[in-house]
């Protein structure tokens, strides 16, 4: 990162591909039941130890020298901790009903405002806390000055917590692997940090998740999950509004989340939101017209690499999501470049902000201009019997949630990475997906914006705007005190 120094700390942790069901995490898992039944039996030979040596029960095993808060510093150890909860939110994102991408935006800002929170107190002098500077979240929880912490604990607790609230509507199963990690994952850490610094910073975690999850509630998208498609929700009707679409014809989906409370107020000498879209017309010479006719023109020449495009990014339902899709890009920046639990949580809590932000100004535009799909005007003024390439989601044009979501993701990595920022985006492998290869992160979310033309659900216009806009909600999470 330009402004936060990663550690090369355990660099095998961070390679190793530990998922919920792979070998190491079940070796993890057989390790954490051995170490629990042994800890009692570890406690007594570490009070004897501490007691004998006349240190402070604060001390962290393995260590020479205290482990103060005021000395603490989470960038000596790895992202391993907050990688495998990620690759578990990923997981929830595709298995549970509900989670479409406003709300796993949403999922994924909360997760990084309860990372990050959980951490900045022990990080290095100049990083502050989000309170205060988000909307409504006047305070958090304070670690009790004088007494050690165990980062990783932190985090892993506080993660827990903050995953199992979002995801409340998930399997049996999946609510076991929760447990599951989070016990495998402090089950590592019992043997460097005495059972009072375990137990302590496992409780900070909670209650810091309690903290933001409580706030949480009340910014209008709680349990959303729940109520995808409002049945009181009846749209306005006239030349140039939203329709449902073929071929499924949903009624519209989250049609007041753009009413929800977004985490940055903002700040920047321009709107945020985008411009008003073009004027509809039926008018084969007016701009609307031509608009409708490029994406018609478009689909039905579509070459083998715009297909490709169209179908990596489609990222509909079944998936990830798009803004799913972001956060797994950057997952995978972290791995490749050794990051450290600080570094990575505050790129993770910049990028989730920015998403959930992303959601609420993209479906505000989107409910409060209900532009008609392409497939409808073509439809209607151009082939009756045309259709997209890929199936057209459930609410209205303007603007593209893919361009507004990949907009401010590559607004967020290139502050804090550069703008000549080569990677390989190989996160769609497990998928069956080949890899892709981009210059930087803002050429990978303009294929993601095009690839709305070339699958034949958005005019341009969705993408250029909603695009820009992304990058504005991106550029106001950058102008918070970090």
């Amino acid at each position: 990162m330009k402004k936060y120094l990663s550690s090369n700390s355990q660099k095998e942790k961070i390679n190793a591909k530990y998922v919920w069901d792979s070998e190491p995490f079940k070796t993890a898992l057989m390790k954490s039941q051995t170490l629990l039944s042994e800890k009692i039996f570890l406690f007594l030979l570490l009070t004897l130890f501490f007691l004998n040596a006349c240190k402070k029960e604060e001390d962290t095993v393995g260590y020479t020298e205290p482990f103060t808060t005021k000395s603490f510093n989470p960038e000596r150890y790895d992202s391993y901790v907050i990688d495998t909860w990620y690759k578990l939110m990923l997981k929830l994102t595709i298995e549970t009903p509900g989670h479409t991408p406003p709300i796993a935006a949403r999922n994924f800002g909360y997760a990084g405002v309860a990372l990050y929170e959980s951490l900045v107190e022990g990080m290095h002098p100049g990083h502050q806390s989000l309170a205060g500077q988000l909307n409504a979240l006047t305070a958090v929880p304070e670690r009790d000055h004088g007494n050690s912490y165990a980062p990783p604990v932190i985090a892993n607790a506080a993660l827990a917590r903050i995953v199992r609230n979002l995801f409340a509507n998930t399997s049996s199963a999946n609510v076991t692997r929760i447990d599951s990690l989070e016990a495998a994952n402090e089950a590592m850490y019992s043997s460097q940090f005495n059972v009072h610094i375990i137990n302590r910073s496992r409780d900070y975690g909670h209650a810091m998740a309690d903290a933001i999850f409580s706030w949480s509630t009340t910014d209008g998208g709680f349990e959303a999950y729940l109520h995808n498609f409002p049945s009181n929700y009846v749209p306005p009707a006239g030349d140039g509004l939203w329709v449902s679409t073929p071929p499924a014809f949903q009624s519209a989906m989250l049609p007041y989340w753009g009413n929800n409370r977004p985490m940055v107020s903002t700040n920047l000498p321009g709107p945020i939101d985008p411009p008003a879209a073009p004027a509809f017309s039926a008018d084969i010479n007016s701009s609307f017209y031509n608009y409708a006719n490029q994406v018609y023109t478009t689909v039905n020449n579509l070459t083998p690499e715009q297909q490709a495009i169209a179908i990596y990014w489609a990222d509909g339902g079944g998936t990830f999501t798009p803004p799913g899709h972001n956060i797994a890009i950057v997952l995978q920046i972290i791995r490749n470049m050794n990051f450290d639990l600080g570094n990575a949580a505050i790129l993770l809590a910049k990028t989730g902000i920015a998403e959930n932000d992303a959601g609420i100004i993209c479906w505000r535009a989107k409910f409060s201009t209900n532009l008609l799909r392409p497939v409808t005007y073509i439809h209607n003024y151009i082939d009756a019997n045309w259709l997209p390439f890929i199936a057209t989601p459930p609410f209205p044009s303007y603007t593209s949630g893919h361009s507004t979501f990949s907009g401010a993701a590559a607004k967020i990595l290139t502050s804090e990475l550069g703008e000549n920022f080569s990677f390989t985006d190989s996160t769609k492998i497990p998928y069956g997906f080949s890899t892709r290869s981009f210059t930087s992160f803002e050429a990978a979310a303009q294929e993601a914006a095009i690839s709305r033309l070339y699958g034949g659900i958005h005019y341009s216009f969705d993408n250029e705007n909603g695009f820009h806009c992304g990058e504005l909600v991106a550029a106001n999470v950058e102008n918070l005190h970090w």
